[in-house]
């Protein structure tokens, strides 16, 4: 099964359940559907190349309750089988927090974390999401890149704004790196400085950052994800994504 895409959706009742596409079976421009703009930008090719070569998962969002009868729809409906979970126990922040479900395909080459809000404090993100996006939808898409300080680079110079970690995150991740069983090649100067995080098991390691909402609700988002012989989601880092995410919430006044 080739790499696969999300080209649109359907409503399955109340849920929000995208339709799959292959990129075996598809030799067009790009998704099925798709046609070459009439108009071509010329300072696009002067733009340096962002590096991202494909989906590696996508994200959705549910409303409370609402998580585990569309995991079932997946697994019933789809054949996909739960990869990973974790509860409100595990990511929460002073104000709120959330349950988690990953569902994946018999190959494992699809993998769709299904996300919903739990009781808090206050709003959680999960709950603003909904609202804003008028019910469930793709919270965001991470897309993989084999340099994602390059990448970083280059979608930063196209204009591209990305979440910000705080610099104690990188003062506790370099305690932690200290009596891990693995080594980070990239500079922690580097990642620091561009706010990629990083989340570590004994085996191998991931680098991943957050863009903001690509548009003016705070809707879907991307992810830029470079894995070495790490295949979870950076469950280390949700806690920090959800701060960051929850700062921004605060500005616009719906924390």
């Amino acid at each position: 099964m080739g790499r696969s895409s999300l080209p649109s959706s359907k409503r399955m009742g109340t849920r929000h359940t995208p339709s799959l596409s292959t990129s075996a079976l598809n030799k067009g421009l790009f998704l099925p559907g798709y046609k070459e703009p009439m108009h071509q930008d010329p300072l696009l090719a002067k733009l340096p190349p962002a590096g991202l070569n494909f989906i590696d998962h996508i994200v959705g969002n549910q409303p409370d309750d609402q998580m585990v009868p569309t995991t079932d729809w997946y697994t019933k409906c789809l054949l996909f089988h739960r990869f990973w979970s974790i509860d409100d126990k595990q990511i929460y922040t002073e104000f709120s927090s959330l349950r988690s479900i990953v569902v994946a395909n018999y190959e494992e080459t699809i993998k769709m974390p299904i996300n919903e809000p739990a009781p808090g404090r206050r709003i959680s993100q999960i709950q603003e999401f909904v609202d804003y996006n008028g019910g469930p939808g793709v919270q965001h898409i991470a897309l993989s890149t084999t340099n994602i300080i390059e990448a970083i680079v280059n979608l930063r110079a196209r204009g591209t704004e990305f979440l910000s970690a705080p610099d104690t995150y990188y003062q506790d991740l370099r305690h932690k790196l200290k009596t891990a069983k693995i080594k980070v090649k990239e500079d922690l100067d580097v990642l620091q400085k561009l706010k990629i995080l990083v989340d570590f098991d004994d085996n191998g390691y991931l680098l991943q950052i957050f863009t903001k909402p690509m548009q003016d609700r705070p809707t879907l988002f991307l992810e830029v994800i470079q894995r070495r012989n790490h295949f979870g989601f950076g469950a280390g880092n949700f806690k920090s994504l959800f701060e960051a995410i929850e700062k921004d919430q605060d500005a616009r006044g719906n924390l």
